[in-house]
């Protein structure tokens, strides 16, 4: 007997990865392309990726044009994607300073004696614990795009941070939609 196919549409990290990308390049009307070489990932990821979304009605294309969905995204942003993409955590290495320990929220969080959690890369200049990033690409891109790897390091604060962290990160989130 024939198995019935799960036709459930599911996110996965990059639909949310480019989401933040979109965030950070938000009033600009972006194709597929320029989001792709943005984000470093491949066009058909893209493809999938802003599908999956809109399925999610999490964006909406206007003009033929990915824009995000505001209300939709800062829900899900905010109360739901830490727990869809849990934070994975590693041992000691070398690379980029995320969550509390990157800016903006390193300026409005004292450091403290506990090593910092990074994303492994080889360009990173940090040591710490680490912390694997939403995507794969997500290091490389936000190492070249500043606003990027905000975003991505608030949502870093919001899925592995304390309340406070939490706090913070949403709010300067809530800031940038």
């Amino acid at each position: 007997m024939r198995r019935p196919v799960n036709r459930q549409p599911v996110l996965k990290p990059q639909d949310l990865y480019l989401l933040l990308a979109l965030l950070a390049r938000r009033g600009e009307s972006l194709t597929y392309p320029e989001l792709a070489a943005f984000a470093g990932v491949s066009m058909s990821e893209v493809h999938g990726a802003l599908r999956r979304a809109e399925q999610a009605r999490l964006l909406a294309f206007v003009d033929q044009r990915p824009s995000l969905i505001v209300p939709a995204c800062k829900e899900f942003l905010f109360h739901g994607a830490r727990y869809a993409f849990p934070a994975a955590r590693g041992g000691m290495v070398g690379g980029v300073l995320t969550a509390y320990a990157a800016a903006p929220l390193s300026a409005l969080i004292a450091p403290s004696a506990d090593p910092p959690p990074v994303w492994p890369h080889a360009d990173g200049n940090a040591r710490g614990l680490a912390l694997v990033p939403l995507y794969p690409s997500a290091p490389s891109a936000a190492l070249r795009h500043p606003a990027l790897y905000e975003n991505l390091a608030l949502f870093d604060a919001l899925r592995m941070g304390r309340a406070r962290e939490r706090n913070l990160a949403e709010k300067l989130l809530e800031e940038r939609f």
